[in-house]
């Protein structure tokens, strides 16, 4: 009987996966809207820095102030 039910399930989902799908129209991104005003692209530096340093810097930052604001009792 489970079988037959993860069977069902399945089919379900794959169902409303595949309708969703179907029925959803492009992005249209390359149709310009009135009042866009893209402004210029990011160098490849400036991503990374963005994306990747910061990210890991600010996590550094947070992991350092949480261990030496740290008042539990050191266990030996």
């Amino acid at each position: 009987m489970d079988k037959k039910n993860a069977l069902r399930a399945g089919a379900v989902a794959a169902g409303t996966t595949l309708m969703m799908l179907l029925m959803s129209s492009p992005a249209l991104a390359l149709t310009r809207d009135d009042g866009d005003d893209p402004g210029p692209g990011l160098s490849v530096a400036e991503t990374l820095g963005l994306y990747v340093v910061a990210p890991i810097a600010l996590f550094a930052v947070i992991t350092g102030l949480v261990m030496v604001l740290d008042k539990s009792k050191k266990q030996v």
